[in-house]
């Protein structure tokens, strides 16, 4: 029998490539241009690593907890922009120049993507190794401004493809609820399949909201007298607050 909710299948999405190149890029940084024993190495290499770690774990996580997903893409976003403003200040402390958006430095790092379709090449179908070649007269240069730069451009686009992730994954969320609700309504339309007979009721099918017609999900209450039981409600909750008490 298929998943209800597939997982996994993180290492071909954009984002976690992304990441990993990110996360490899600051391990070398800091190598080369930091003190080893400055706690700056290691908030940096961590902040790079949170944001690669957990976008595979929230990847795992969607088979059972939908919450827990949001929750981990978000943490890894948020772990991202703290790396994103330790570069920035890298250059602002050391008085280096800083690409601006419409550079034709940063225009080139940008560009990689694009000229690799034009080659009828897509970045997700090569190797880590093969990706950071690409981007190797950045990441691997003598001057650290370049690197740091490099790695801005790197983290902004990483951080636009996260944005999209909670985006959808929000979406899904409200519209088809989390996995217990998706669980429970294969639960309810299987046994509807075992005993076709048996005359509809709000237990044995999914409801339409009696408020909008829109399709219901299956919720837990958690607060108040009722915590802890389940009850039907609309997908379009917060906008319809129709409930069907099963």
């Amino acid at each position: 029998m298929p998943k209800i909710r597939p997982s996994g299948g993180y290492r071909i999405t954009c984002s976690f490539q992304a990441a990993t190149m990110i996360y490899d890029a600051t391990y070398w940084f800091c190598e080369k241009f930091l003190d080893s024993r400055s706690r700056t190495v290691d908030q940096m290499v961590q902040a790079a690593r949170s944001g690669r770690q957990n976008i595979a774990e929230g990847s795992r996580a969607t088979a059972t907890a939908s919450q827990t997903e949001l929750r981990l893409v978000n943490v890894a976003r948020s772990s991202l922009e703290e790396l994103l403003l330790d570069y920035e200040d890298y250059l602002r402390h050391r008085h280096l120049r800083h690409w601006t958006a419409d550079s034709p430095e940063a225009r080139a790092v940008r560009q990689v993507p694009q000229q690799q379709k034009s080659e009828s090449t897509d970045l997700t179908d090569l190797t880590d190794q093969q990706r950071s070649t690409l981007y190797a007269h950045w990441l691997v240069h003598v001057d650290p401004a370049v690197r740091a730069n490099a790695l801005i451009c790197l983290i902004h686009q990483a951080n636009y493809l996260l944005d999209q992730q909670i985006a959808a994954l929000e979406r899904a969320f409200i519209t088809e609820g989390g996995y217990s609700e998706q669980l429970a309504a294969a639960r309810l339309a299987h046994r509807s399949k075992l005993n076709p007979s048996d005359p509809p009721n709000a237990s044995a099918v999914i409801p339409s909201c009696p408020q909008c017609g829109k399709p219901m999900v299956l919720r837990t209450a958690k607060n108040g007298k009722n915590a802890g039981q389940q009850f039907w409600g609309c997908t379009a909750y917060p906008d319809c607050k129709g409930v069907v008490r099963l």
